[in-house]
């Protein structure tokens, strides 16, 4: 499985405000390169924290894009993952209506009553891990399930947990001319962070996009 992480940031390295609220980093020409990276992907990551934030929907934009996936056979959109080790995930999130396949990934403490409904509510639940998801054991199942390109667009601990089990081949970073500031204010990466062995890029590609700079990198 090819593990593709996906973000914009503000020029000092925020994802968000400290008020974990959605801010405008990127404009319509980043917006447009995402929609193409979720058109390609078999799948779309977050985590629980920016479902509960946001609310997002993780679908594609462009109806075009929805129609070459089906001529080429695929789903319309690409199936939607969630890591959520303990089942938090609201059952009228977007991110659980019938447009795409929707995975949540819970480890053995999610309880019983919230797995039961929210597979009522639309999700398949992937069970890995004892108290926090086993992401490797979780990727496995996604790739047992024909996910071969997986996209992730965050949050920051989620990231971490990535980099950390080294699950991640290319990442693709949005820095916006804009500075958010704020010591509680999520960063690109968060979690515990690294002491040592620092996880080592690539740098393969930068450009101009919008008001900022789009820089691409694989991951050593």
């Amino acid at each position: 499985m090819d593990v593709v992480v996906n973000a914009a940031i503000s020029a000092d390295g925020k994802l968000s405000s400290r008020r974990r609220e959605q801010i405008a980093i990127s404009g319509p020409a980043d917006f447009d390169r995402v929609d193409r990276l979720r058109a390609s992907a078999d799948a779309v990551m977050v985590g629980v924290g920016t479902v509960l934030a946001d609310d997002p929907h993780l679908t594609l934009d462009v109806e075009d894009r929805r129609v070459q996936r089906l001529r080429a056979g695929r789903p319309g959109h690409p199936a939607r993952v969630v890591a959520d080790s303990r089942g938090r995930t609201p059952t009228d999130a977007r991110v659980l209506d019938d447009l795409a396949t929707t995975y949540l990934l819970v480890s053995a403490a999610a309880p019983e009553g919230r797995r039961e409904a929210l597979r009522e509510a639309g999700a398949d639940i992937v069970e890995a891990g004892e108290e926090r998801v086993d992401l490797p054991a979780a990727l496995d199942a996604l790739d047992a399930e024909g996910i071969d390109r997986l996209m992730v667009e965050g949050g920051g601990k989620l990231l971490f947990s990535l980099f950390d089990a080294g699950l991640v081949d290319e990442l693709s970073v949005y820095v916006g001319s804009t500075i958010v500031g704020g010591r509680d204010a999520p960063t690109l990466v968060d979690g515990e962070g690294f002491v040592e062995e620092f996880p080592v890029l690539s740098l393969t590609d930068v450009e101009r996009l919008d008001d900022g700079v789009l820089l691409g990198y694989v991951v050593e």
